[in-house]
């Protein structure tokens, strides 16, 4: 029997998305997203807040549209949904780390950001384009070893 392992992560761009070409004519698009918890402390009633960064990447094969990567900017919401995974990592002063990872398989920009920072849903618009602005991925297309991202 088949089995799912999804996630659907809701959250804001912290970086410009960053393209990178693997091996196989493979690419990459990669950026982090800011998922915020908010609850009220009981002792104190102060609101508080608690940051999760989640490193996302959506897969494409070289030559493919990605025309996605416009609109992945600082600061853009979004909706992802995809396979997470975490990955353990050594730093320079030899501390084990880790990290949330999300290998994306649907987008969904629900609060774009132009240059200027004001947002923009007409940005989202491309009147000229005809071609299928779907921006689905599957990772089942890949097989990639996860020390190559």
């Amino acid at each position: 029997m088949a089995t799912v392992f999804e996630t659907r992560l809701i959250g804001n761009i912290g970086k410009d998305a960053i393209v990178k070409t693997m091996e196989r004519n493979v690419l990459a698009i990669n950026f982090p997203v800011a998922h915020n918890k908010n609850w009220k402390d009981k002792r104190s009633g102060q609101t508080k807040t608690k940051t999760t960064w989640v490193n996302c990447t959506i897969w494409k094969r070289e030559g493919s549209n990605i025309r996605i990567v416009d609109f992945l900017k600082r600061g853009t919401m979004v909706e992802l949904i995809g396979s997470p995974f975490a990955k353990a990592y050594q730093q320079e002063d030899g501390e084990i780390r880790t990290e949330i990872r999300l290998n994306v398989s649907k987008t969904n920009i629900l609060r774009p950001v132009t240059r200027d920072g004001d947002y923009s849903p007409e940005d989202l618009v491309d009147s000229e384009s005809d071609e299928d602005d779907s921006f689905d991925t599957s990772i089942d297309d890949f097989t990639l070893d996860e020390s190559e991202f």
